[in-house]
């Protein structure tokens, strides 16, 4: 049995989904972070449970050869990208083996692994980043939660990032001391300055600007509107949004447009999309494409299909697909993300697409009422993964074909096995990286209805 403060020597066989390296003293597994598959080990044991243990490393006797030197200073402050120290190709195979595993082992599944598609652009790739605002040592400060804490990271010159976030970061840091207006504090819910939002379209290079707030105080942002829109060509919209709840949800529902638009605009997939500070929009524009591509290749619906869009946001997925098919059914439970998708089919010319607000399993009741059942069924659930009504929902819609997207590979395995008994075969399932340096991996899966 080990014990806490012992050393070690040891070398790292695995990565988890976590980004940990494992190894293994005597049959007993241990998990060191900042390692690397072939780093041979001096290690020191942190913490020991029944069936595992945590350690730190103490030396590295012997390198592997997936590491590189790290470049970013924030990096083990931050915790955000826990793959800095290792080459981006040996992350990618860390990902695809994440989402193998998950499928296999966690779901019980054994679909065709299509290639891994590995990103374009590693560092800059962001299009929407949402800073915490604190207060330390009298000064409003934002950057990001260290890990496992609400310890806010003071930085504003991260490189996934556009850089022009930076600049604009520091303007509003800058004024917001200037007027001494508070920064939020979560323990006593006072202040008032919650977050920092912003916004960029990649294509168009739009910018949206958006302060998160305990309350109204749009008189004391008239100023820094000026500012920003005079320095900021390419911001073409400011907004306030008012979260007064005591809750840890960084968006309030109500939201104020202080100058500009309401909306920003950018191009996914060949159409224009209108971005409200409340919709759902990939993170990563270019790789969201290749995951759409992928997505579209697996559906391959026909002239004479219908394909419904479960949380379909801003209904970027369904328009990507409106070419091939009859008719496109978005179903999203966001009245301004709804609102948005019809507005994006307008600008476009999509006229066979038609948008629902509300629960998936209600709608689908209302157009059976009326003979309109999906074809296929595209999915893009949130991490937590399809919920057991939007399950109940798809299996007695019996879509032909199932297209899941999914940013949590052990939740899309786990709802893949669960359709499994309602007849659903998963098929092929292609791993995409949208999230480089990080930890998250998106993958797209193929399920088939089986003929009985």
């Amino acid at each position: 049995m080990l014990e806490k403060n012992q050393f070690f020597n040891a070398e790292i066989e695995d990565i988890t989904s976590e980004g940990s390296g494992v190894c293994r003293i005597d049959g007993f597994t241990v998990f060191v972070p900042e390692t690397a598959v072939g780093d041979v080990i001096r290690g020191k044991i942190v913490k020991v449970l029944k069936s595992y243990a945590y350690g730190i490393v103490d030396k590295i006797i012997n390198f592997s050869a997936d590491r590189v030197e790290n470049d970013c200073i924030y990096y083990k402050k931050c915790g955000g990208c826990i793959f800095r120290h290792i080459s981006y190709e040996a992350e990618c195979r860390i990902k695809n083996n994440i989402v193998k595993n998950a499928f296999r082992r966690l779901g019980g599944l054994n679909p065709v692994f299509e290639n891994f598609i590995g990103a374009e652009q590693i560092y800059g790739y962001r299009n929407k980043a949402q800073y915490p605002v604190a207060a330390v040592d009298g000064k409003a400060v934002c950057g990001f939660f260290a890990p496992r804490s609400h310890r806010i990271v003071s930085l504003t010159n991260c490189t996934l990032q556009p850089k022009v976030f930076k600049d604009i970061l520091e303007t509003v840091l800058k004024y917001i001391n200037e007027k001494k207006i508070s920064a939020y504090c979560e323990e006593s819910h006072t202040g008032i300055i919650r977050h920092i939002y912003l916004r960029k379209g990649t294509y168009s290079g739009e910018i949206m600007v958006c302060i998160v707030v305990r309350k109204d105080i749009s008189r004391q942002l008239v100023c820094l509107c000026n500012i920003i829109s005079e320095r900021y060509p390419d911001v073409k919209s400011i907004i306030m949004n008012i979260n007064p709840v005591k809750t840890n949800v960084i968006l309030g529902k109500k939201c104020v447009t202080l100058w500009g638009n309401n909306t920003i605009s950018d191009f996914m997939s060949g159409n224009k999309i209108k971005i409200s500070p409340l919709s759902f929009y990939q993170v990563n524009t270019v790789q969201a494409e290749h995951l759409y591509a992928k997505a579209l290749e697996y559906a391959a619906p026909e002239t004479y299909e219908i394909v419904a869009d479960l949380y379909c946001g801003t209904g970027t997925i369904g328009l990507s697909m409106a070419g091939k098919a009859k008719k496109i059914i978005g179903i999203e439970i966001v009245p301004q993300a709804v609102e948005n998708a019809i507005e994006n089919a307008r600008l476009n010319n999509i006229s066979n697409a038609e948008y629902y607000c509300g629960d998936a399993g209600k709608v689908f009741e209302k157009l059976q009422k009326s003979s309109c059942t999906p074809d296929i069924i595209v999915i893009d659930p949130p991490r937590k993964g399809c919920s057991p009504e939007t399950i109940n929902a798809i299996a007695k819609a019996a879509p032909k074909k199932i297209v899941m997207i999914s940013c949590n590979p052990a939740t899309a395995a786990r709802d893949a096995k669960i359709l499994s008994n309602y007849g659903y075969i998963t098929l092929k399932v292609t791993g995409t990286d949208l999230f480089p340096r990080t930890r998250h991996v998106e993958c797209v899966v193929l399920l088939s209805k089986v003929q009985k």
